[in-house]
């Protein structure tokens, strides 16, 4: 099909036909392909576009409650081939259940290309500590003990994918299968930090605001200056889940020597996109591996105030999307996800090399009259403010209140720096306002107030202890509603949760 298109070989359209061709091949035969006709899309003339005309778009409620629960029941062949062994457990930042997010050997293997094709682009790097390649990888996840169901096993994505590290990589992987088993994040960390001096670190990976804390343990332990005091090979920290930015000034306050940051966007669904030239404004997608992407404009016409997916969205194909606008992905993949929306919203900065940056969350934004205020205007008000005011701010939380008969913004940061809770409040109004034109307007009408509470960080680690949501991939969520900020404004009153 691509080549009748006569598509460049190395053209992103081209790339993801043939995967989406390759998916709908192997599950045609499953009960949803034979649902949906695959072999009818596969026979188009026009497959990207018959795709979108014949599957509808689902979520993970929908996909579930229709498909995925019978996976769960031991049943084969229902989204993807054969039985579902693994399912990634993801409860997201805001619902209070967890997610089982189906796991293939497919899904694995794809996932496990694109970490080599991730680890060959450094040669792309300019001035990359050479040293550090051969040292060791400490990988700070979730745990790798799975729960056992009815046939299946469930357990963090980190912790599935770390239980299958490949023979030759196990001399370089830290902190060890015994250690990684561990389920008390408290005692892992423990461990990790009594182990500290027996190695010898190149790369740390993990979500930022764990392996911040992880080096400030082992600083403290050993009355160090700074990590590379006993690190000194320390060169790279692979990140994602979370925007950097706001951990960036804390985190290098640990260092004794600039590091090359590299960032990825590894979800439960899939490998989706990573860094793989330095200094890069954003994450080149995986366009040519096992997910085929879909764009729908994150606005008022395909998602409703709540950030709820609308019937029939407009959905755009990789070759149709515009740079400078948000996106919300939806994924088909080798897992038995068909026009799954993820729930991340991305951004292309530069289209020609399929480059995105994560811009928020559909849920996680506030919007409650007409500012529009994204994650992504949160992070950059916030580094603008830590720089200017040269403080550290680890954590923040946001959430709309009533205000009278309107309404405000009331934040919350974590940081132990000595602030000024009225001075930081401004600037973080102001920079918002500089930042986003709907939000300015607001502030003169609608939006009558923004509040500021600095806390501890310790209290927002407690927190997410009591949630059961410590270490591994968890993250603080950076806008609050419902339950969760019940739950926080509870545990804020009381202690408890």
């Amino acid at each position: 099909m691509a080549k009748a298109l006569r598509l460049p070989q190395k053209s992103p359209r081209r790339q993801q036909l043939k995967v989406l061709l390759k998916l709908l091949k192997k599950a045609r035969f499953t009960e949803f392909g034979q649902q949906y006709r695959f072999d009818e899309i596969l026979l188009s003339r026009h497959p990207g576009k018959k795709f979108q005309e014949m599957v509808p778009t689902f979520d993970y409620n929908t996909i579930h409650a229709a498909w995925w629960n019978q996976t769960l029941e031991g049943k084969a062949d229902v989204c993807w081939p054969g039985k579902i062994k693994y399912y990634a457990l993801s409860s997201g930042t805001s619902e209070a259940g967890s997610k089982y997010i189906p796991i293939t050997n497919d899904m694995l293997r794809g996932n496990r290309i694109v970490m080599i094709k991730q680890l060959l682009t450094l040669r792309n790097y300019r001035d990359i500590p050479v040293k550090s390649l051969g040292k060791g990888w400490l990988m700070i996840g979730g745990s790798t003990s799975l729960q056992k169901g009815a046939g299946y096993y469930s357990g963090d994505l980190s912790g599935i994918t770390a239980r299958r590290v490949p023979f030759w990589f196990q001399p370089f992987y830290k902190p060890g299968r015994k250690i990684a088993r561990t389920q008390d994040w408290t005692k892992k960390l423990e461990e990790v930090v009594r182990l500290a001096p027996q190695w010898d670190i190149g790369f740390l990976v993990g979500v930022p605001g764990w392996i911040q804390l992880c080096m400030e343990k082992i600083i403290e332990k050993y009355n160090l200056n700074n990590i590379h005091e006993i690190w000194p090979n320390l060169g790279f920290f692979v990140h994602g889940g979370v925007s950097f930015e706001p951990y960036r000034k804390g985190f290098e306050k640990l260092l004794g020597k600039p590091i090359t940051y590299i960032e990825t966007y590894l979800a439960s669904e899939g490998f989706i996109a990573y860094q793989d030239v330095q200094y890069a404004k954003g994450m080149k997608l995986v366009t040519n591996q096992h997910i085929y992407l879909e764009f729908v404009p994150f606005d008022n016409n395909n998602f409703d105030a709540d950030g709820n997916l609308m019937a029939n969205p407009e959905a755009y194909m990789i070759h149709e999307v515009e740079e400078g606008k948000d996106y919300a992905l939806l994924l088909s993949t080798s897992a038995g996800a068909w026009r799954y929306l993820i729930g991340d919203t991305v951004r292309f900065v530069d289209k020609e090399r399929c480059e995105i940056i994560i811009t928020g969350r559909t849920k996680h934004f506030l919007s409650l009259v007409g500012e529009h205020l994204s994650v992504d205007n949160m992070n950059k008000a916030i580094q603008l403010v830590m720089d200017e005011m040269n403080i550290t701010v680890r954590e923040f939380a946001v959430a709309g209140v009533p205000h009278g008969l309107f309404f405000a913004h009331q934040w919350w940061l974590a940081s132990n720096d000595p602030v000024d809770e009225q001075l930081i409040r401004q600037k973080i109004d102001g920079k918002l306002k500089e930042l986003n034109d709907d939000y300015a307007v607001e502030r003169d009408s609608a939006l009558k107030d923004i509040y500021v509470k600095v806390l501890p960080e310790e209290k927002f680690m407690e927190f997410m202890r009591l949630k059961g949501k410590i270490g591994g991939q968890h993250k603080f969520p950076r806008v609050l509603k419902g339950k969760m900020l019940l739950d926080w404004q509870k545990f804020l009153e009381t202690g408890s949760v």
